[in-house]
């Protein structure tokens, strides 16, 4: 599989600001997948799960970048419905947040996600680490998930 053709990153973090800035730092590290991007954890659970009319195609690859704290259903529970699907659990899901929590970092992992990145406060450092996890991205290979 190209991942730069064919996977779609689902960015999902109430914050614009930060979505804005995770799309841009990604796309400045020449990553040309689509993405896409939902303002909190109920769109992105309504995309993958098909409860509205034209969503998610029948046939696709995602790697989803995940907030923890948001309105409607918070991170957790959307990673926990996801990696409880028999086809989506496929998705790679990378917790991206503000929370250092140890027992977050914990709870995450153990839930099933991919990786946990901690975002910077610094904006430099925030532009880097985004930057290098779209290096990363290129790399990965990712499944697809069926209906």
């Amino acid at each position: 599989m190209n991942l730069k053709q064919e996977v779609t990153i689902l960015i999902v973090d109430d914050d614009p600001g930060h979505a804005r800035l995770i799309e841009k730092n990604l796309r400045r590290a020449a990553l040309a997948n689509p993405i896409e991007r939902f303002s909190d954890g109920q769109e992105v659970l309504d995309f993958l799960f098909r409860r509205v009319e034209g969503q998610r195609p029948s046939e696709a690859a995602y790697l989803l970048l995940l907030d923890i704290r948001m309105p409607k259903v918070d991170g957790v529970e959307v990673l926990r419905q996801i990696k409880g699907d028999v086809e989506l659990r496929k998705i790679p899901v990378i917790m991206l947040t503000t929370t250092d929590d140890p027992r977050e970092v914990a709870r995450c992992h153990a839930l099933g996600c991919s990786h946990y990145l901690v975002k910077p406060v610094d904006y430099e450092k925030f532009s880097e680490t985004i930057t290098s996890l779209g290096h990363f991205v290129t790399l990965v290979e990712v499944p697809e998930v069926s209906v």
